[in-house]
Parts: structure tokens; C-alpha cells; sequence
């Protein structure tokens, strides 16, 4: 990450929050597969593959469901110009109501939803067409923690570690937070991820447009 301004970072770490809760929810409800760790769900496909299990067929299905929520995510972005990241955080929160209401009746197909959301809102921050902040994988971040520890402990900036690290832990928070709603509540603890969600993109209203080019920030 650049240096934007505290409130851009501030809705990075939401959105990261409301990934790790919506992870953690899937997880849960799936039983060893995720709605936006693609990576994690591609080894989980390999492994069904080559075991002839069932498994493959619902991962092969979280990862296109992911792809194209990315691809739609893309699109209205595109189409929104400066207002990407609204025009986004609305199409992820009307997606996430989508998946609320038959949560209890559709059985696991409902992650396909849930994955489609995680893959559209990594569109929120872009810089000249591509993701520029990744809130639902943190391995990037991770990378970017040990190596911004390495230039600090180097003559480098002191503190340009500290958003990889709070992005992360963002995260895990929401994580966190999933799954003692899940523990209560079921799939119906959605309906709290709708309500950040929904916080998230008032906050995003507030920010405004982009200024300047709209693949800036």
C-alpha cells in the first residue's frame, strides 16, 4: 500500500474485517473450503481430484463463482468511473442481502453466493487497472509485513510495515468475530455482515469520488 490517506486505510481494514467474518462463515458452513482464500480452495480441488472425492466439484465451483464476481466487480467499476468504490460496496452488499435471506433453506450452494461477493469487492481499490489493496488474501500482505520490517531495520521508513500488519489483523478480527456468530447464530449471522457492509459503503459515500485519474487509488 501507498501512503493514502487514513481514511482509505480505514475502509481497507473494514473491508478486510468483513472478509474474514464472511470467510470464517463459509468455512463453517462448508466444513474445510473458503469463499475467498482461491488459493487454499485450488489445493482443496487438486487434492478431491486426485481422490475422486466430491470436494472438487464445490471448490471448482467457490473458485468460478469467485472469478466471476471479480469479473462483474470489474465491470460496474469500470462503468462508475470515479464512484468505483461505491458503486462496488453497493453491488457486494446487495449480493450479501441476496445470500441473507434463504440462508437457512438453500443448503451450501449458498457460499457461491458468498465467494461471488469476496471476488467483487477486492475491485474497491485499484491503481491502473489492477487490485492495488487485496482485502480478502492476506499472503501479499504477509510479504509485504516481512519485507517493509526489512527496509525499517535497514535505514528505511520506521513504520511502513504497520498497515500490512493492521490489514491483517483486520482480518483475523473479523475471523474472529464470524465465528462466534456463527456458533450462534448460523448462516443467519450474514445478516451482521450486511450491516458492516452496509456501514462500509455510507463510509464510502463520505469519502467521495476519486480524485484525479479513477484507477489512482
Amino acid at each position: 500500500m501507498r501512503s493514502d490517506s487514513a481514511p482509505r486505510y480505514a475502509l481497507a481494514f473494514g473491508l478486510a474485517a468483513l472478509a474474514g467474518m464472511v470467510d470464517a462463515l463459509g468455512l463453517l458452513k462448508l466444513g474445510g473450503l473458503f469463499v475467498s482464500f482461491m488459493s487454499g480452495n485450488s489445493t482443496r480441488m487438486a487434492v478431491g481430484m486426485a481422490g475422486g472425492t466430491a470436494v472438487a466439484g464445490m471448490a471448482m465451483g467457490l473458485i468460478v463463482a469467485f472469478v466471476g464476481g471479480v469479473f462483474s466487480g470489474a465491470l460496474i467499476g469500470k462503468l462508475a468511473g470515479r464512484w468505483r468504490k461505491q458503486a462496488v460496496l453497493a453491488t457486494v452488499l446487495g449480493v450479501l442481502i441476496l445470500a441473507a435471506l434463504p440462508a437457512d433453506h438453500w443448503g451450501d450452494t449458498i457460499t457461491l453466493l458468498m465467494a461471488a461477493t469476496m471476488g467483487a469487492v477486492n475491485n474497491v481499490f485499484q491503481r491502473d487497472g489492477e487490485v492495488s489493496i487485496g482485502v480478502t488474501y492476506m499472503t501479499g500482505a504477509l510479504v509485504k509485513l516481512g519485507q517493509s520490517l526489512a527496509v525499517a531495520l535497514t535505514g528505511g521508513p520506521r513504520f511502513g510495515w504497520l498497515p500490512h500488519l493492521l490489514l491483517w489483523l483486520s482480518l483475523v478480527v473479523g475471523a474472529v468475530i464470524g465465528a462466534a456468530l456463527f456458533a450462534v447464530l448460523g448462516l443467519s449471522a450474514l445478516w451482521v455482515a450486511c450491516g458492516w457492509c452496509a456501514a462500509l459503503w455510507g463510509f464510502s459515500l463520505y469519502l467521495g469520488p476519486l480524485g484525479g485519474a479513477p484507477d489512482a487509488q
